[in-house]
């Protein structure tokens, strides 16, 4: 492959045809090498599936919900894979109603995955989407909630995103196009004289994705396309489906916004002047385009996003990585001013639970760190009372004092700090073995929260820590903009910073690492650049041939990333993704163990990325430790929709780390 009389060799870019049967021989046998080899530890990974998954509520329920009158509900049963979603109408305590039993739905199939189920109004029919793939290409079905019955009209190859008319009968929906699988289009149809769909929405521009959705007030119909830095808000009266999409404001390169409808005002979340934080604006129905400034900016606090109440405002906000929930009542002279909800650990992780109706003055939101288990609460917003909903519950008991959690800061290359979030033994004296997990990309941040799973590394005397990286937004906007495009190398020398902390410091005696998908481009980079510093490494899914995929358009993901990673068709930024492409930047030198996974369904990060940089490994390296590839074939990116099958992959995979620890 030749750009910019730039010559590189791929020698395994055959592996890119899912058909072809000598591609799928070599899949099944890496597979076969992977079992084999690490065959003397599967009694370990059986007993660490049994050990997560006995430690799950074989009939765990959701918390009932209240939407329009009916309380709705989802609950496991015990020895089976997925959730069974009903309904009560008038109270908690009335007849039961099913909604979709996806057991049934999932009978004879290898992967089953819902994306949505959307009521009419009057909650009378329903429409659901449906992957039997993993390659979030989502079915439409239809179904009459009284009856149980299902309707003849099923609609193929859409984003699941789905929204219904206030007649009941009309809908929109989105699809993706075939080949790059980007969401470009909305349609409408009807469900009982169907007839031909029509498009509303056509988004030409490659580098934007749409969606579809009804707004919490129920009054709109909601069309929202963004890229990475963009985005455009059209709407719709839900009374009206036949008429005409109104822009709220037209697309600037850099302007990023969200819209959402209460009482009279368009509440609107925006970056807009140069307000890298976010600032909150009003705007009325008469007039979407004049915003008016409710909130700041400030550049020590991330607003990350607004709850719309009748008598408050809840936003979410992020200052100096750690989260709070701040109430603002409508009416200060009935209920005070402003107050914020308080938290009582160093780390942790907090959000706004399911609150549908816009008619209480209660707050349901989520709390947990990684030593408590996630604790859902009822917070009344008047008298500042919280109750205790519900606990995740550990089956065979949690003791969380055999554990703390702390706040940890590393110094990278150009002297920026970087936060950890630690979890380890209460009574930890000196190192222990630690697992260091990572992303940083999308400025999507991984807070810290409680695992089921991550008891049996913790138990086993192990710690684990998160690195907040730049590309993520843990430390406010700005520490995404430091992290993506030209500034890239930063996430990876935060993360070797990191691993260098704990292993300088006394933290870690051994140090393993772990990430998926972009986090699995940051595996791929931080064991080429320090390969010495890990003694066992986990990429999960990931995109390790950045320049092969960023050129070829007809891959989905690739355009709508340009302002991501770069747009390697221009000269500067080739040379840029080329200095850190895990696969273009293999050398001969020692590797430390790693575990390799994938799916080949998957659409986010295609099967063969992760199957040539093995090959490749292999070839080049100078040394013989563990390197395996696991492909599942019959899954994409998520991995196993079934509760109980997701856990025989992370059970393989930390049988792996555990195989690797000092003796």
């Amino acid at each position: 492959m030749e750009r910019h009389g730039d010559v590189r060799i791929d020698e395994y870019y055959w592996l890119n045809d899912r058909e072809d049967a000598e591609v799928v021989a070599y899949l099944n046998a890496e597979n076969a090498y992977r079992e084999q080899a690490m065959a003397p530890h599967a009694p370990l990974v059986d007993s660490l599936f049994a050990e997560m998954t006995g430690r799950l509520d074989p009939n765990e329920s959701s918390l009932p919900v209240e939407m329009d009158g009916f309380w709705y509900q989802s609950r496991y049963e015990e020895g089976k894979e997925y959730p069974i979603h009903v309904r009560v109408p008038g109270s908690e305590t009335g007849t039961e109603q099913m909604v979709l039993d996806i057991n049934r739905l999932a009978e004879g199939k290898a992967y089953c995955s819902v994306a949505s189920m959307t009521m009419t109004r009057d909650h009378r029919r329903m429409a659901y989407a449906v992957d039997f793939v993993s390659r979030r290409q989502y079915t439409l079905r239809f179904r009459e909630l009284p009856t149980g019955e299902e309707h003849a009209l099923e609609i193929p190859d859409t984003s699941g995103a789905f929204a219904w008319a206030d007649d009941g009968e009309t809908f929109f929906y989105a699809t993706k196009d075939p080949v790059t699988l980007r969401v470009d289009s909305v349609w409408r149809q009807s469900l009982t004289n169907p007839g031909d769909p029509v498009r509303v929405f056509h988004e030409a521009d490659e580098a934007f994705s749409c969606t579809v959705y009804r707004g919490k007030s129920k009054r709109f119909i909601m069309i929202s396309t963004s890229a990475t830095n963009s985005d455009e808000v059209w709407y719709l009266e839900a009374g009206s489906p036949f008429g005409e999409f109104r822009c709220l404001r037209p697309r600037t390169h850099g302007l990023e916004y969200s819209a959402s409808h209460h009482g009279e005002s368009w509440w609107i979340r925006s970056n807009q002047g140069g307000r890298t934080n976010f600032a909150l604006f009003e705007a009325s129905l008469e007039a979407p385009n004049e915003w008016a400034e409710v909130i700041a900016h400030r550049s020590h606090v991330l607003l990350e996003g607004i709850d719309l109440f009748d008598e408050f405002m809840v936003r979410e906000e992020r200052e100096q990585g750690l989260l709070r929930i701040v109430v603002r009542p409508w009416n200060e002279a009935a209920h005070g001013p402003e107050y914020v909800i308080s938290m009582p650990e160093e780390t942790y992780t907090l959000y706004t639970a399911s609150n549908p109706s816009t008619a209480t003055t209660v707050l349901r939101y989520v709390y947990t760190s990684l030593t408590t288990p996630a604790t859902t609460f009822d917070f009344n917003m008047v008298t500042r009372d919280r109750v205790v909903k519900k606990v995740q519950k550990v089956v065979g008991g949690y003791d969380p004092t055999r554990y703390t959690t702390r706040r940890l800061w590393a110094t990278s290359a150009d002297g920026t700090k970087v936060p950890m979030s630690w979890v380890g033994p209460a009574d930890r004296q000196g190192a222990v073995p630690t697992l260091l997990y990572g992303y940083g990309a999308y400025g999507i941040t991984v807070d810290p929260a409680f695992s089921i799973a991550r008891l049996s590394l913790l138990e086993r005397g192990m710690a684990y820590a998160i690195a907040h990286v730049r590309g993520g937004e843990y430390l406010g906007r700005e520490w995404y903009e430091q992290g993506r495009m030209e500034h890239k190398q930063n996430t990876f020398s935060d993360f070797i910073a990191c691993g260098d902390m704990l292993r300088s410091e006394g933290w870690a005696s051994q140090l393993f690492a772990m990430g998926g998908s972009a986090g699995g481009l940051l595996m791929g980079a931080v064991v080429n650049q320090r390969p010495d510093l890990w003694s066992g490494v986990i990429a999960a899914v990931p995109f390790v041939d950045v320049v092969t995929t960023m050129l070829d358009d007809s891959i989905p993901l690739t355009t709508g990333e340009y302002d991501e990673w770069g747009n390697p068709n221009d000269p500067e930024a080739y040379a840029r993704m080329k200095a850190y492409s895990p696969y273009d930047n293999v050398a001969a030198q020692d590797y430390p163990p790693m575990l390799v996974t994938t799916g080949l369904h998957d659409s986010q990060v295609q099967y063969f990325e992760p199957a040539k940089w093995v090959a490749r490994l292999r070839e080049r390296r100078t040394n013989s430790a563990p390197l395996y590839l696991y492909c599942n074939m019959d899954t994409g990116h998520g991995g196993a929709s079934g509760r109980y099958e997701s856990y025989r992959e992370t059970a393989m995979e930390y049988g792996f780390l555990l195989s690797l620890m000092a003796k």
